[in-house]
């Protein structure tokens, strides 16, 4: 399976911000839309990744003035990327070997989606019941050998 069939199972509704935003917002956002990661864009690039780790260790660092600090200054600035043609077992090694929930996917300098790893298990778990309904129609229409006289 490749990402750009996960992304197609998840949809591509993305949710940015901007890295001058104040962290309070990003969290704003990331709670009323249900969401674990912003992409942050600047100037229609790509800049970087807040998810909610960045957002703890931002409020580690800051202590109580944490809302109001930047965006730009929590967030992941080199984020790893997918690309929509690769497979979702180097996907997963991606995340894996990186501590990386939320991976961006990038076809050149176009966005495509954002990929969790929550993504990633429901198109496993969506490909394998697949795999098993096909194999147990196949067993149970096995044909019948036939009888030599």
């Amino acid at each position: 399976m490749l990402v750009s069939e996960i992304l197609a199972i998840k949809g591509k509704v993305l949710y940015t911000i901007a890295p001058s935003k104040h962290l309070a917002e990003a969290v704003e956002i990331m709670t009323e839309q249900d969401v674990g990661s912003l992409v942050v864009f600047s100037k229609g690039q790509m800049t970087g990744m807040l998810t909610f780790r960045e957002v703890l260790q931002a409020v580690h660092r800051a202590g109580r003035e944490w809302a109001d600090m930047e965006v730009g200054d929590a967030m992941l600035a080199s984020p790893m990327r997918a690309t929509p043609d690769m497979e979702m077992d180097a996907l997963r090694r991606l995340m894996i070997d990186h501590h990386q929930r939320y991976l961006p996917v990038m076809d050149g300098d176009t966005l495509m989606g954002v990929v969790s790893f929550h993504d990633v298990a429901k198109a496993v778990l969506e490909e394998q019941s697949f795999e098993n309904r096909m194999l147990k129609n196949y067993i149970r229409n096995w044909p019948e050998e036939d009888k030599a006289d």
